[in-house]
């Protein structure tokens, strides 16, 4: 194989595996019913409990009809945003029948979001 072939199947296998957060399950544009079964992942750090400090660790919120964050920002506590504090990677979430925007975001120890570039924003269909 040329090196050129070898360089760009590099590339392509870097770009496919780039760091963030992403939902496993559902997809985007999903029809779903409640509870509404959801799995997500992260990429390039590590899921920790809340108050772990470690460099390179955090854990999963929940942003229900609301965009990522930017870098820095404290994730709120209210009901349009939920914590994964003990690390959860898998959760049952019960939405009213209709349009939502689910948004995970990924943060730190202290609640600080990460931004943008460790979350996911995807839609759904509660019937």
């Amino acid at each position: 194989m040329p090196y050129y072939a070898i360089v760009s199947a590099v590339r392509g296998l870097v770009a496919a595996h780039a760091d963030g957060v992403s939902f496993v399950e559902p997809k985007d544009g999903a029809r779903v019913s409640n509870p509404v079964h959801l799995k997500f992942a992260v990429e390039g750090m590590k899921v920790a409990p809340a108050g772990n400090m470690t460099p390179g660790t955090g854990y999963h919120h929940l942003l229900i009809d609301a965009q990522a964050l930017p870098n820095g920002e404290v994730v709120p506590a209210n009901n349009h945003s939920i914590h994964y504090g003990k690390g959860q990677t898998e959760t049952d979430v019960m939405l009213p029948p209709g349009n939502h925007t689910l948004t995970m975001q990924f943060a730190d120890g202290a609640h600080r979001s990460y931004g943008p570039e460790m979350s996911q924003t995807i839609k759904v269909h509660v019937k």
